[in-house]
């Protein structure tokens, strides 16, 4: 009697940065992403175990995915570009909440870090996080990975990447001069960022 291989009935319940199994069995799928031979989840969901197809090259791997409990966004993975609005700026990291993902605005709450070695490519040791971000600035975004907390890991250490838009002390929205600074259009006044290239 050949016997079935049942398909996980049990619902699993994972959230970000779970390990869902590792690349020798299995292939990440939707919600899930690869690091160092190991798959995690990127967004909170159903774990979902996918047998391969019978035309899939590679019959020995099933496929994993993270099946959200409501309709998901855009979710942030190690490699996209996101667009995040700094909420808290400390001596060596500033805080973010992810809006978008790409082009994709986020329907979850997704945080992000930005550390001072991850501000620019540069004189890493001589980053002020004051006078590279603000709170409330849009900052595009490079996301690294997964790091501690539930918070992504984000940098700006391209000239592309950085700051897009800020407010200034007057309340206007600022004008970028150079990669280092940005001026208020009403009053003249300039302040520091860490600006990206438009």
């Amino acid at each position: 009697m050949v016997m079935e291989v049942e398909k996980e009935k049990e619902e699993v319940m994972v959230t970000p940065g779970e390990v869902l199994g590792y690349s020798s069995t299995l292939i990440p799928g939707k919600g899930a992403y690869l690091h160092n031979k190991t798959i995690y989840a990127s967004l909170t969901g159903r774990r979902v175990i996918i047998p391969p197809s019978s035309d899939s090259p590679d019959q020995k791997r099933s496929i994993v995915e993270v099946t959200g409990h409501k309709a998901h966004g855009a979710v942030p993975e190690p490699g996209s570009i996101v667009i995040a609005r700094v909420t808290k700026v400390m001596a060596k990291m500033a805080s973010a909440d992810i809006m978008c993902v790409g082009t994709k605005s986020v329907k979850e709450k997704f945080s992000g870090v930005i550390r001072q070695q991850d501000v620019r490519a540069t004189e890493i040791d001589k980053v002020d996080m004051h006078l590279s971000f603000r709170h409330g600035d849009i900052v595009k975004a490079l996301v690294l990975s997964l790091g501690d907390a539930r918070a992504y890991y984000l940098s700006t250490a391209k000239n592309e990447l950085g700051v897009v838009s800020a407010e200034s002390i007057g309340g206007a929205t600022m004008v970028p001069i150079s990669y280092t600074e940005m001026q208020c259009p009403l009053t003249g006044q300039i302040e520091q960022r860490k600006v990206a290239k438009v």
